[in-house]
């Protein structure tokens, strides 16, 4: 085999506009793979995993079609290391194991392959779009990956009730109405909900609460809803200011504030100077609105705009959304990729990904330009009843926005560099404080919640060399009924066991821990140590830190003694006296316990992280006892879903009402038959 410099390789094929010659004939493509010759693969790998994995390529190509679809890759777990589109399969999957050398990233996962899955298809836009849907499901590893991808929230303006009324909304939009944004964060929503609610007046309360008023609420009277579930506005009138709200989510600001500018003229030439007054108000908080919102356009209707940055081998991606000439914010976000793909590549498969679940705006306007640009515009333009085009502006306001995103990804990336290296340096003191060989890259820190023993939760954070990792945070319901209520030390047992005996069987580290897994019919093997380039978040902690003096530390020891672990290393944190921040007392197995300085910046990261476990866990706490008080009895019957439910609600108005009522009363509720009727009857009535 020739061993060239990787300087001297050629570019990375791993998209099939790379290649042309490959595009134009699968024929030329079988000619070169049926050759004697091993494949030239150039690579700092075991040059036979790589042949290997080659073989294992060559036997799914040999009866692959020429046709368009989505292949994945799997390792020898079973675990999705890619999923790419093709043109053409035949062609696309050949190019992993022609004689031709390939960049590390691909011989490393050529070298991982064990097996391959396939799914053809009409047309290379139908690929594209599974592609991307299968990237943000299986996130496999040598894929870009977006790490967020949370719904945006919109502002909606009922009108499906009484009278129309203005909330946040995220998810499907199912009710009627017209929806506006999407807004960067749910505070820019509610900024701007507020502000809408001083401008316009319109009631942010539901349907039920609206219909079961007899007198206006407390919105009311601070003048932040105009009153009309109790009459205090006409009909007309407020309807009126629902349509003005509308239009000025809808672009039309200026032509809103004229109209209540002439009004506040008209009310002060009148001296009705209490109207005029209200008016200025109103003005100032749609000003208000608008200045917040940055930079907005003059030529510019609807686009968001990508701008992508890089630093160091990371990347940054700043998005801003423009609806209606309004700038509704931005949002930054960290793809993982290898730090050898190239920005083009990057910004590509990220804005596949973007739109996945979400309909593009008529306008995509980037900073670089992106691979196979016109059949990304094409397969997003398929989802929506318009045509989506993607720019790379070189002048204009288009320009302009760019640049301006680009400047704030330039920054953004910045500050999470310059976080993350203090974040590595916290994290070697923090291994150096509590005696280990080597730097934590994975810290799990344990809290129990719970109110004289009723609702009781464990919670689990989770921190890394980027912060907190809040993708991996856990909550524990504790199940057991053998548990003392209050007794704080079976709970700590209870969470780690059922924590531990998980991850044993999940991701087993040993061949011991792995026969043992198998023994209970799981199918694992020992996975490899995090690799040093940081690829892989470790699945076992590197330290387990325990919201608890003595007492918590051994709880914890014999859970993970009892499950056969013992090479984690376990830290107990006692609260000083009178529970005071700084006089912490460390507990740590074949040590006396100490102290930190006072002022030692590792105390204050662990008073970070003991903070944020108990933040987690009181609030998974609340969420339960708040679910636990207002459950429903109906929720207990078999056969009662939410329609049921509600429709007996809106009949009897209480359930007190629905416990009170006879058998022939119930059957005539709308939507309840004779069956529902009795065994809602029978619930109520089993002990008469």
């Amino acid at each position: 085999m020739n061993r060239r410099a990787l300087s001297d390789l050629p570019p990375d094929t791993f998209d099939d506009g790379r290649d042309a010659e490959r595009e134009e004939s699968a024929g030329e493509s079988e000619a070169a793979l049926s050759a004697e010759d091993s494949p030239e693969i150039d690579f700092d790998f075991d040059p036979g995993a790589v042949q290997a994995g080659t073989e294992v390529i060559r036997r799914f190509w040999s009866t692959l079609p020429n046709s368009p679809g989505v292949y994945r890759m799997f390792d020898h777990r079973g675990d999705v290391l890619y999923v790419g589109k093709a043109k053409n399969l035949k062609a696309r999957v050949g190019s992993y194991a022609r004689g031709q050398a390939h960049s590390n990233r691909i011989a490393r996962m050529i070298s991982q392959t064990a097996a391959m899955e396939f799914v053809t298809t009409a047309t290379e836009t139908e690929a594209l779009l599974l592609e991307a849907n299968l990237i943000k499901q299986l996130k496999p590893r040598f894929n870009v990956l977006m790490r967020d991808d949370k719904s945006f929230p919109y502002i909606l303006v009922t009108a499906d009730g009484p009278a129309p009324q203005i909330v946040k909304h995220r998810g499907a939009r199912r009710r009627k109405g017209n929806y506006y944004g999407p807004f960067a964060s749910v505070w820019a929503v509610n900024r701007t909900v507020n502000a809408l609610q001083r401008a316009f007046l319109l009631r942010t309360c539901t349907d039920s609460y609206y219909e079961n008023r007899s007198r206006p609420c407390l919105l009311f009277q601070i003048k932040r809803c105009s009153g009309p579930c109790t009459g205090e506005i006409g009909t007309d009138d407020y309807a009126a200011m629902a349509d003005a709200a509308r239009a000025f989510l809808a672009g039309k600001s200026n032509a809103v504030k004229d109209r209540m500018r002439a009004e506040m003229q008209e009310a002060s030439e009148a001296l009705e100077f209490e109207r005029a007054a209200r008016y200025r108000d109103r003005i100032a908080a749609l000003s208000a609105i608008q200045g917040v919102q940055g930079v907005n356009t003059q030529g510019v209707e609807e686009a968001d705009v990508f701008a992508l940055d890089e630093q160091a081998g990371q990347f940054c991606i700043e998005v801003f959304f423009f609806r209606n000439f309004q700038n509704w914010g931005n949002r930054a976000y960290f793809p993982k990729a290898d730090r050898s793909m190239t920005a083009e590549e990057v910004l590509g498969s990220f804005i596949s990904q973007f739109y996945d679940d979400k309909p593009a705006p008529r306008t995509v306007l980037t900073s670089h330009p992106i691979e196979d640009a016109e059949l990304v515009a094409a397969a997003l333009s398929s989802r929506v009843d318009y045509r989506v085009e993607i720019h790379r502006p070189s002048r204009s306001e288009r320009k302009n926005l760019v640049d301006y995103a680009q400047r704030n990804a330039k920054e953004a990336l910045a500050r999470r560099l310059a976080d993350t290296a203090s974040q590595g340096k916290l994290l070697t003191a923090l291994g150096q404080a509590f005696g280990m060989d080597r730097t934590p890259r994975r810290i799990e820190v344990y809290d129990n919640s719970h109110i004289m023993g009723t609702n009781a939760v464990g919670g689990m954070i989770v921190a890394g060399p980027t912060g907190f990792m809040k993708t991996h945070y856990r909550t524990f319901n504790i199940k057991s009924e053998e548990l003392t209520p209050g007794d704080d030390y079976g709970m700590m047992r209870e969470v780690l066991q059922r924590r531990f005996k998980r991850l044993v069987k999940e991701a087993p580290r040993t061949e011991r821990e792995a026969a043992v897994a198998a023994a209970e019919g799981v199918d694992a093997e020992p996975i490899p140590a995090p690799t040093e380039d940081g690829e892989a978040f470790p699945a076992w902690p590197d330290l387990v830190l325990i919201d608890g003096g003595k007492g918590q530390l051994d709880a914890a020891r014999t859970a993970l003694d009892e499950i056969g672990v013992s090479d984690v290393p376990l830290v107990g944190i006692a609260k000083g006296r009178d529970r005071d921040a700084g006089r912490e007392t460390f507990f740590v197995p074949g040590r006396p316990p100490f102290k930190l300085p006072p002022r030692d910046p590792t105390l204050y990261f662990v008073q970070r992280l003991r903070d944020e476990a108990h933040r987690f866990a009181i609030g998974s706490h609340r969420a339960k006892r708040k679910r636990e008080m207002i459950k429903n009895p109906l929720d207990e019957i078999a056969g009662i879903g939410p329609s049921r439910k509600r429709a007996l609600l809106h009949h009897f108005g209480t359930v007190k009402a629905i416990e009170r009522a006879a058998f022939e009363d119930l059957a005539k509720t709308p939507g309840v038959n004779a069956a529902t009727a009795r065994a809602v009857y029978d619930f109520f009535h089993a002990g008469a």
